[in-house]
């Protein structure tokens, strides 16, 4: 078995489990089925395809950089009509960073990393206006499960932000997975993906726990977007 790590990081991410009519939420993290999807566009299936192998891959992700929530109101008319569409209500995170980790059989997980390395479809974060800002692709790791990976990956928060902390590990928030002897205590989320097809997509209960790792520091100072040269925001 081996884990493929992703960093989710862009000037806004949304990650929706329930849309309500108008009003578009987000999760405070990525979710799996959010993040299986992206893996799926990477490979290029078609949404009616079978999603099987990628449900039965086991998901965590780590918030290394919460970022903030924030809400924008969009208005929209109708493609044939013209007719004004009602007032609609999204809800974003802005300077997120994660690391998701997703774990599986060694040639289904290099598979998942080749395609990201050369995607069909470019990945983005919850929402097609939302794409990443630098490569998403950390690599895949072996011989170690989620949690164990979690805790050995440096710290990805952008620079400005590990600034704020000085100390060689930092906790670092955590949802994974429940395994078997962990649903009785686990949150459940309506968020295994079971089809992508927009004519009936479909999506089970999952269970979820949280934790905290403590992940290095020591090699945080090389920063996978600096070449992007990003605006940093004011001191406090």
């Amino acid at each position: 078995m081996s884990v493929l790590l992703l960093r989710l990081a862009g000037p806004l991410q949304s990650w929706g489990v329930a849309a309500r009519f108008v009003r578009r939420t987000t999760e405070p993290a990525p979710t799996k089925s959010g993040v299986l999807g992206m893996l799926a566009g990477a490979l290029g299936r078609d949404r009616g395809e079978d999603l099987a192998d990628l449900a039965a891959l086991r998901f965590a992700v780590r918030t290394d950089q919460p970022g903030t929530r924030v809400r924008d109101l969009q208005t929209a008319h109708h493609g044939d009509t013209d007719k004004p569409m009602p007032l609609s209500e999204r809800f974003y995170l802005a300077d997120a960073v994660f690391v998701a980790a997703v774990e599986g059989p060694d040639a289904t997980v290099d598979a998942l990393a080749a395609a990201l390395r050369a995607p069909v479809h470019l990945p983005y974060l919850g929402r097609r206006s939302c794409p990443p800002s630098g490569p998403v692709d950390l690599g895949v790791r072996s011989g170690a499960g989620l949690r164990s990976v979690l805790e050995r990956e440096p710290w990805q928060a952008a620079p400005w932000y590990r600034r704020r902390h000085h100390a060689a590990s930092v906790s670092l928030p955590v949802q994974a997975d429940a395994e078997p002897e962990e649903q009785p205590r686990a949150d459940l989320l309506r968020d295994l993906p079971l089809s992508f097809d927009p004519r009936h997509r479909r999506y089970a209960l999952r269970g979820v726990v949280s934790f905290v790792v403590n992940a290095p520091t020591a090699e945080a100072d090389h920063d996978p977007t600096a070449h992007l040269n990003p605006l940093e925001p004011e001191s406090d």
